[in-house]
């Protein structure tokens, strides 16, 4: 029940990171251009940053063991998602089905790891997140453009979060120590990752008439499956791992219940997709996520 309630405030907290976002945007403190720039630096700055501060560990056979299970339940979880976004939704729906395969991960899912399991738990959530930005870059450019020639493994070997998250792996297997000047600029930016990314997803959310997010049906479809539908059965899929990895469990259906990806806007923009209905899918689960996200979570710890 202290992870439900912890999660349960951590939630209430990111709303009001929204709720900031919103109104700068309202007030036009923030333009769709600064926004953009939020975001571009929380995906090439903040975020890696707060990957690589996960693996400023010591080495040790427990933890290695934890992050290879973490990645095992991550690369299952995802395909999982695949599959259902694959059943839910047809071929002309690639808005639908990438949002729905893909959560928000890095946004959402790292702040929340770290506020309510602790730092040392984000070290087994990188492995989702850094799987989650090779098949976006892969399986979801194809869903959303129905090319394969649109595919580009420049990207993926270039990709910050990979970067990152391949940087931290040598870290933690070699004995490096970084200078205590350097670890504290570290840590301060990974703190920066909640905030920064809710305020960016406020802003999102104050480009749109919110009537419109609470009466669109394809909206509440593609919530209820990355909500509801594939962290149940993650939950499910989980349960064949002994209990001993209740962390590592936990952590990876955090990132596996969290709401829509931001990217599916900007990959549904980038390909001349509907652009209006992919930040709907994005808020509407975003908002939804704050209750949805402490059930299951909860469910999760008395079953697993």
């Amino acid at each position: 029940m202290d992870i439900v309630l912890l999660l349960l405030k951590q939630n209430l907290v990111m709303a009001v990171y929204l709720i900031i976002g919103y109104f700068l945007f309202k007030k036009k403190l923030v333009g769709r251009e600064g926004s953009a720039d939020i975001g571009r630096m929380l995906l090439y700055i903040v975020m890696p940053v707060a990957v690589l501060k996960s693996y400023i560990t010591e080495f040790s056979i427990e933890k290695l063991e934890g992050l290879a299970v973490s990645f095992i339940i991550a690369a299952l979880s995802l395909l999982l998602s695949i599959i259902v976004s694959r059943i839910a939704f047809s071929k002309e729906q690639g808005v639908e089905r990438f949002g729905t395969a893909f959560s928000n991960a890095g946004f959402i899912g790292i702040p929340l790891v770290q506020m309510t399991l602790g730092s040392e738990a984000v070290f087994y959530v990188s492995s989702f997140v850094a799987l989650l930005n090779i098949l976006q870059w892969t399986y979801g450019i194809f869903t959303m453009a129905g090319d394969r020639s649109a595919i580009s493994f420049k990207k993926i070997r270039t990709n910050p979060i990979v970067l990152s998250f391949i940087a931290g792996l040598v870290l933690f297997f070699l004995p490096i120590s970084l200078p205590e000047s350097i670890n504290s600029i570290v840590v301060t930016i990974a703190s920066m990752n909640g905030p920064l990314a809710m305020i960016v997803l406020g802003v999102y959310l104050a480009q749109i008439p919110l009537q419109s997010i609470f009466t669109d049906k394809t909206a509440y479809k593609c919530s209820l499956f990355r909500l509801v539908v594939i962290p149940v059965l993650t939950i499910i899929l989980m349960m064949v791992f002994p209990s001993k990895y209740l962390t590592v469990k936990l952590t990876v259906l955090i990132a596996a219940a969290a709401p829509a990806g931001s990217n599916v806007a900007v990959f549904a923009q980038l390909y001349g997709k509907d652009y209006t209905a992919a930040v709907k899918e994005v808020c509407l689960s975003t908002l939804l996520c704050i209750v949805t996200m402490p059930i299951i979570i909860g469910i999760a710890n008395y079953i697993l």
